[in-house]
């Protein structure tokens, strides 16, 4: 569908790295065989990036203050091509589509990867930052079975499902305009408090 993409990963996943070239596979007392091979062997993601040059990020405020923690990136074939037997192997995968390979290391301790096909060019920020924006979809996909019945479907047909699902969009989208709203119109009443009172004392001074 031409969509973007980040998706977590296990630390094991197999992975290229992106500059891996499909080459004739040694000659054997079989005969020639007609399937390129890769020119080096997959490892895993942790592997990839162990190397790799990690770098402090903050993508955004929480409550509790900044959000940070170290991120670092690479260009990579995922191994999920054609299957093959490889170096004496079977269940081998040749190298698929290039992507971004991005690794997490938390404050925690705890770390994390991903797979996006975000073009080359991206910044390693913007990178983290579109990863971590899956916070806010799980919070939204919470508040839509919590306060709107988005789980509530008890129908059996695909039709009533997707006009269920388009009706609790709509209203959390129509919620979330007012709640908005409600916090920006906030904000300028105070500030014309504000304003206000300083007039105000500055007046009384004055007179």
């Amino acid at each position: 569908l031409g969509l973007l993409w980040a998706v977590g990963i296990p630390r094991i996943q197999k992975v290229y790295a992106s500059k891996v070239k499909l080459v004739p596979p040694p000659v054997t007392r079989g005969g020639p065989r007609k399937t390129l091979i890769p020119d080096q062997k997959a490892i895993a993601a942790e592997a990839m990036l162990a190397k790799a040059s990690w770098h402090r990020i903050t993508w955004r405020r929480g409550t509790k203050g900044p959000m940070r923690a170290k991120f670092a990136a690479a260009r990579v074939r995922v191994a999920d091509g054609p299957e093959v037997r490889l170096q004496g192997r079977t269940g081998q995968h040749l190298p698929g589509d290039e992507v971004w390979l991005v690794g997490e290391h938390r404050t925690s301790g705890e770390r994390k990867y991903y797979l996006s096909n975000l073009p080359p060019d991206t910044a390693l920020k913007q990178l983290a930052s579109l990863i971590k924006a899956r916070w806010v979809c799980e919070q939204a996909h919470q508040q839509l079975k919590e306060e709107l019945g988005l789980d509530h479907f008890e129908g059996r047909s695909w039709r009533g499902l997707h006009r269920h699902a388009l009706m609790t969009l709509i209203a959390y989208l129509f919620l979330q305009h007012l709640r908005l709203q409600a916090a920006s119109g906030g904000k300028k009443k105070s500030r014309r408090a504000t304003a206000t009172t300083d007039t105000a004392s500055r007046s009384a001074h004055a007179a």
